[in-house]
């Protein structure tokens, strides 16, 4: 519980070591509100690497597409509907890459959530 207390973000779900420094980076440079303001900001945004798996093998044998709608990659998903996930090759590559996927778009939430913080008292 110690290990919970002191770091609240290793308890989120399918946390990467790579996300935990980034996050680390931004809170280093917060007061103690607006860390607590960027946890609820943050939590609420970012996305488990396992659930994008998912999305993508529902996207490979359903609709294609589906994770990079999720991942608010809204042209590339209709990419991927109108061309079945462009013959199946851009889906089998998003299966491979969906840790890299997930982590960058993690990262940008960390920013657009450090960004919103420090703007709070």
């Amino acid at each position: 519980m110690d290990m919970f207390q002191n770091n609240p973000y290793a308890a989120l779900p399918g946390v990467t070591p790579e996300e935990l420094g980034y996050i680390q980076q931004a809170l280093s440079q917060l007061t103690e509100n607006q860390q607590k303001f960027f946890y609820m900001n943050y939590t609420g945004k970012r996305k488990n690497p396992q659930d994008i798996l998912i999305f993508t093998i529902i996207g490979f044998f359903g609709v294609a597409g589906i994770q990079r709608f999720v991942l608010g990659q809204t042209v590339m998903g209709i990419l991927y509907l109108f061309t079945a996930g462009f013959c199946w090759i851009g889906t089998i590559v998003d299966l491979v890459n969906n840790k890299s996927l997930t982590l960058e778009y993690n990262q940008s939430m960390v920013y657009e959530s450090f960004q919103m913080a420090k703007m709070t008292n």
